[in-house]
């Protein structure tokens, strides 16, 4: 049975982008003001970075799922997804503040740094995922530099306190991985996924 449409269960502007660039064609499933969302992303004690981003995946696909039952909507598959950054066994998400923000990028300014992205897709209880990880070099960079890209808004709301497809692109020396991955899709994986489960693109 082939799909001519998914969903995407994601606010990410970036994550529909991707997805419009493989010619996929995508409806929004997102959480309504009833779920805490945020809640699913919390971090268990000593858990890894590469289970964290698989466990939360499948936490917001379970949650997606039982959304479109609820409300009644057209089935087909829903995609989900997750990055994270880490740094050894540290796992750095999205900002709290603005002093967060900059702790974060002087930690990963002049290292180097994993990005963690997982995708999954399900329908029913069919159920598949995959994992990208891919390493990031940031050059050395001053708290100057890092004080005004806090200051134009950018780190916040992303994973690691940067977005690639932002000014911070001008620090990184090297990346060994998916590009499309560290925005936060890695679209070889998604696009294997969706050809196994026939989805038209």
């Amino acid at each position: 049975m082939s799909h001519d449409f998914i969903y995407l269960a994601s606010q990410s502007p970036r994550r529909r982008q991707l997805l419009e660039q493989l010619g996929v064609r995508h409806e929004l499933l997102l959480a309504g003001p009833e779920e805490d969302a945020e809640a699913l992303e919390a971090v268990l004690p000593g858990e890894v970075p590469e289970h964290y981003v698989a466990r939360v995946t499948q936490a917001k696909l379970d949650a997606a799922l039982a959304r479109l039952v609820a409300r009644g909507l057209a089935a087909a598959p829903i995609l989900c997804s997750d990055t994270t950054v880490a740094v050894g066994q540290q796992i750095l998400g999205k900002p709290l503040d603005a002093e967060d923000a900059f702790n974060t990028l002087t930690l990963l300014a002049g290292r180097t740094h994993r990005v963690i992205t997982a995708v999954a897709l399900g329908q029913g209880a069919r159920r598949e995922a995959a994992l990208n990880v891919s390493e990031v070099d940031f050059a050395p960079v001053t708290a100057e530099q890092l004080r005004r890209y806090v200051e134009s808004g950018e780190p916040f709301g992303k994973a690691g306190s940067y977005a690639i497809q932002s000014q911070a692109a001008a620090w990184i020396s090297r990346i060994a991985g998916s590009y499309s991955g560290i925005m936060g899709l890695p679209l070889y994986e998604t696009a294997q996924l969706l050809q196994r489960w026939a989805v038209k693109f």
